[in-house]
């Protein structure tokens, strides 16, 4: 199995970008070996969704997804070749049950599951909306492990864990994304089963990153921050075969400003 995550940046524009070159999303998503993929920040609604990606369900490809309740905001889906067996919309019984930042599908014996941990802001009211979904997230992904099936939560969780998933990370020690309360958040959730496949293929080297911004030369540069994640259940990481960023090779073929994140398992 091959379970791709991308923060597509709104699935619309993600499908007319590069578009005129064959480019964008949909080349992408005819182009690729991924039997599941993982959306975030659609910014669509389901009926917005479905036409964007019309030519790729008529390719076979099988869609859940958690609409934002914001216009513009938010948003994750997965698309399958596989049918899911069942799907699961939201954080059942939270405040965050319709704000479309989880998803999470049967697929066979594999739970797969697409999350949006959205941006903070340091000392904020958004900073504090941000840490409740991640307390809430933790119970949810306590509970898969709990029912002992392979599973696997995949998404831009808006963190960079250790110095080595940030390149400019003396800069960002008090800003959002990089603060102490949420690396261990991330580390709590790694003690408690979880395996960040990635970090485990790549040991103590300094990426690979997989968000740059669109300004100056951080790109070109490789200036950017790890924060797309694959969280594993420890039987499924076991079966771990590669992982890899399938960053663009330049900046003009770029059609988010994050990269696809692709692992497979064997």
């Amino acid at each position: 199995m091959i379970v791709t995550t991308i923060n597509v940046n709104g699935v619309r524009a993600a499908v007319r970008e590069r578009s005129a070159e064959n480019l964008g999303l949909l080349a992408w998503l005819a182009n690729t070996d991924a039997d599941v993929v993982c959306l975030q920040e659609t910014r669509a609604d389901d009926e917005q969704l479905a036409e964007a990606l019309a030519p790729a369900v008529a390719e076979g490809w099988h869609i859940a997804s958690a609409c934002p309740h914001l216009k513009g905001r938010s948003g994750v889906a997965l698309l399958s070749r596989s049918p899911f067996s069942d799907v699961r919309i939201g954080l059942p019984a939270t405040e965050f049950e319709l704000h479309g930042r989880y998803v999470e599908a049967d697929i066979g014996d594999v739970t797969v599951a697409s999350v949006y941990v959205h941006t903070g802001e340091a000392g904020t009211d958004r900073q504090v909306e941000k840490e409740r979904f991640m307390a809430e997230l933790a119970k949810r992904m306590t509970e898969l492990t709990a029912d002992g099936r392979e599973a696997v939560v995949c998404g831009d969780w808006n963190i960079a864990h250790t110095e080595h998933d940030i390149k400019a990370w003396k800069a960002n020690v008090k800003k959002a994304g990089f603060l102490p309360s949420e690396r261990q958040w991330l580390t709590e959730l790694l003690d408690s089963g979880w395996v960040d496949v990635m970090r485990r293929l790549h040991l103590d080297r300094p990426g690979p990153y997989s968000w740059w911004s669109w300004r100056g030369k951080a790109f070109d540069n490789d200036a950017g921050w790890r924060i797309d994640y694959h969280l594993v259940s420890e039987s499924l990481a076991a079966r771990t075969v590669a992982g890899r960023v399938e960053k663009p090779k330049a900046y003009a073929l770029r059609w988010s400003d994050h990269a696809p994140v692709t692992v497979e398992f064997g």
